[in-house]
């Protein structure tokens, strides 16, 4: 299993998704309608982890080294969200936006093909290595889904017609999130030591993943103590995502990034 083989399962993958989610939007009281989407969903779900389970066999690595690679769990996560989060809340649109922002990513490997490599470097060679990019991968997924949630919210708000529910499931995404992205923060901090020898330098992928950590912890603390606030968490929660997007693929593009030592791929 190599790249070659990606236009197909991501192919069968996408349609899975989007014939799943027409008839998840479109079923109306039909319940056998609706059923059948779902199971499409978690089809195409299967499908994609079949790819990723496989390329892994391959390359006798995890696929976590490069950003092609890390979309390929974004694209499988996201969708996994979205369909706890409908299971748990009903939230049709929510599901389509997780399926739409998945088929990007898969459509960004497609368009982007990458020649995969079996060797890696020592220092990703830890065994905090896949636990660390796994559960930070995971956490990603989580709070793009919040930040999905609080850009509708501000539609909503801005139209006078904010449901109390929206907020509500963004909180429940970025506090699940936010325990994944601490968990993963942890992680990385002893593979830096068995790594580098130290658990944190101040690396600037750090520094980011850090300025990450706190806004979240800061949109955390003012729900909390401000529960009646509206437009401002919800821009807060925008914003993060912006940081998150930056600390996760756009430092790489930061002069301050040259002698990072997570610049370790592409």
């Amino acid at each position: 299993m190599d790249w070659i083989n990606f236009p197909a399962f991501a192919g069968i993958t996408f349609i899975s998704w989007l014939s799943g989610v027409s008839l998840v939007n479109f079923s109306a009281r039909k319940k056998s309608l609706e059923t059948t989407g779902t199971v499409l969903v978690i089809a195409g779900i299967a499908v994609l982890t079949l790819f990723v389970v496989m390329l892994w066999i391959n390359l006798e690595r995890p696929p976590l080294r490069t950003l092609g690679e890390t979309r390929l769990w974004y694209s499988l996560f996201l969708p996994f969200v979205g369909v706890i989060t409908y299971y748990r809340w009903r939230y049709k649109w929510f599901l389509g936006y997780a399926l739409a922002l998945a088929s990007l990513f898969l459509m960004i490997n497609y368009l982007n093909p990458e020649t995969y490599s079996k060797t890696l470097m020592p220092a990703l060679q830890s065994p905090w290595f896949v636990p660390h990019v796994i559960v930070y991968i995971f956490s990603y997924a989580l709070l793009a889904a919040s930040s999905l949630v609080a850009v509708k919210g501000l539609y909503q708000l801005y139209s006078r017609e904010l449901n109390l529910k929206v907020l509500r499931l963004a909180d429940n995404l970025v506090y699940v999130g936010f325990s994944f992205l601490t968990l993963g923060l942890l992680f990385g901090a002893l593979w830096a030591k068995e790594a580098w020898g130290h658990y944190w330098t101040w690396d600037p992928k750090e520094t980011w993943a850090f300025l990450t950590w706190l806004c979240y912890l800061g949109y955390m603390h003012f729900r909390h103590f401000q529960p009646r606030k509206m437009k401002a968490p919800l821009w807060a929660l925008s914003v993060a995502f912006i940081v998150l997007l930056i600390c996760w693929f756009g430092i790489n593009y930061l002069p301050s990034a040259a002698n990072s030592v997570h610049v370790y791929g592409d």
